[in-house]
This record gives structure tokens, sequence and C-alpha cells, in this order.
């Protein structure tokens, strides 16, 4: 599954990959928090338990994905491409082609939740 938050925001892709990190995600997210660096990648709290976060600066952004999630989850963050080349945009998947409804709430909130954090952050 994919989904899409575009946020009305004009920053740089190195603003985003300054500002956006491992270190600094509980400026943007109530939801996640930073336990421990591991290596390369790092033990994070989320709305879904205990995770390890991998963590990459990727052309227009960055990168997050739940390494050890049953359900592939990652995300990206970025700028200067499609669908929106001048904004912010939120762009998330999971290896799933249905889920529960209160899981797709829950990944929504998520979502939001990165929405509203970035533009009070950046």
């Amino acid at each position: 599954m994919e989904f899409f938050k575009i946020i009305d925001r004009r920053v740089s892709e190195a603003i985003i990959q300054e500002k956006i990190t491992p270190k600094t995600i509980e400026k943007f997210t109530e939801s996640m928090f930073l336990l421990e660096t591991i290596e390369n990648d790092y033990s994070c709290g989320t709305l879904w338990g205990e995770f390890v976060v991998s963590y990459h600066k990727i052309k227009g952004g960055v990168r997050f994905a739940l390494l050890d999630c049953p359900n592939a989850l990652q995300w990206t963050i970025t700028t200067g491409f499609p669908p929106k080349e001048s904004n912010i945009v939120i762009h998330l998947t999971i290896n799933r082609s249905q889920k529960p409804t209160a899981f797709i709430d829950e990944i929504q909130e998520f979502i939001e939740e990165w929405a509203i954090g970035l533009n009070s952050a950046l």
C-alpha cells in the first residue's frame, strides 16, 4: 500500500537533510523517540512498538525504514520531485495490499503527525 501527503512548504533538499535526522525526530513527531544508536541504524520507540530504524539521505531528502517491521513500513520526506516538485512530499509504503481499517487509520495519523511537525519545525 502507498500513502502520500503533500505539505505546502518550500524548503531545500539540504534543509530537509540537515534538520530531519534520527536524533531530531522528536521535534517532528510525538509517536517516535530515539532509544539508541546501533552501528549505522537506530532503535526507536514508535506508535507500533520498538523497531530498528534505518535512516539515509537520498536524492531530494531523507528515507526512514522500520527494518524489523513485518509490514516493511518505510517513508521518505522529499522535495523537488513529482507529485509536487515545489513542496514537501511524505511518501509512505508498506508491503501489503490490504490491512485492517484501524491500521490504515494509524498510518494516516502518523503521516499527519509528521506533516504537522514539518510545518512547525521547518
